[in-house]
């Protein structure tokens, strides 16, 4: 992974939202560096502090795009005065499937939940796609600093993370490395999670569904290979990313320097 010189850090230390990190520094299309300070990914944000908010406010970020479901959003609303939220809801499916096995008594493992787990990274790429591509939508009309957000900043969030960094140009090594960033900043508060879920879910397959794992990732890329040939052909013709959008995405979160030149 490499990171260019900057008074940015890769994790903001908020005290109310782990996993709130900058997609700065990775280096992106001719060497360019991606920007610091523009794009940002999260777990919820429900529990930001005064101080957090304040932090917040000195860079800059004044919209969010949050891809919790509906109910997710409203168990758990963040209040953020003058905040643009923006709505891109993908309905959890996970617990729900593992419990549905569960209470049908039928035995359930690591293993399982790997498997849902992989499942459901399909399912975003097979039905979700349009949520993806309203938030590049987003990020072609405004450059402002944002944030992008689910219920742990993992999967939803991770997916999308993938998506803008290939975009602009990101190598798939730095992408991945990246993606796992997760499993050491993302610290689970018992009160964020149902006390349903700890009762009827085994402890070890919920340890695989609060992580990220390489094969999650690898299952929506195969479909993505599948279906549409590759990252870049999956792009245009599902985010509507063409050479002349893509450009403009890269005019705007890219530094116009190359990091090359720089001795």
């Amino acid at each position: 992974m490499t990171i260019s010189q900057s008074s940015f850090s890769r994790v903001l230390p908020l005290e109310g939202a782990t996993n709130f990190r900058d997609l700065g520094g990775y280096i992106g299309d001719q060497g360019r560096p991606v920007r610091w300070g523009k794009l940002f990914r999260s777990e919820h944000l429900a529990g930001l502090t005064e101080a957090d908010l304040h932090q917040l406010k000195a860079l800059g970020v004044t919209r969010s795009f949050d891809f919790r479901g509906v109910q997710e959003s409203a168990l758990e609303a963040y209040a953020w005065p003058d905040i643009q939220r923006h709505a891109l809801s993908i309905e959890p499916t996970v617990v729900q499937r593992l419990q549905a096995q569960f209470l049908k008594d039928l035995p359930l493992t690591p293993d399982d939940a790997v498997r849902v787990m992989q499942d459901t990274y399909r399912d975003f790429v097979r039905h979700h796609s349009p949520r993806f591509a309203e938030l590049f939508e987003h990020l072609l009309t405004d450059d402002s600093p944002m944030v992008f957000h689910c219920t742990a900043g993992k999967d939803r969030t991770g997916l999308a993370a993938v998506l803008i960094l290939h975009a602009l140009g990101v190598s798939m090594a730095s992408i991945q490395t990246d993606y796992l960033l997760t499993n050491q900043h993302y610290k689970r508060v018992e009160k964020h999670a149902p006390a349903e879920h700890a009762r009827v879910l085994p402890s070890d397959v919920m340890a695989v569904v609060w992580q990220v794992q390489p094969a999650f990732l690898q299952a929506a890329l195969a479909v993505i290979e599948t279906d549409h040939g590759g990252l870049t052909p999956y792009l245009e013709r599902q985010m509507g990313l063409g050479p002349t959008a893509l450009n403009q995405l890269r005019q705007r979160y890219l530094d116009a320097e190359n990091l090359g030149s720089k001795k």
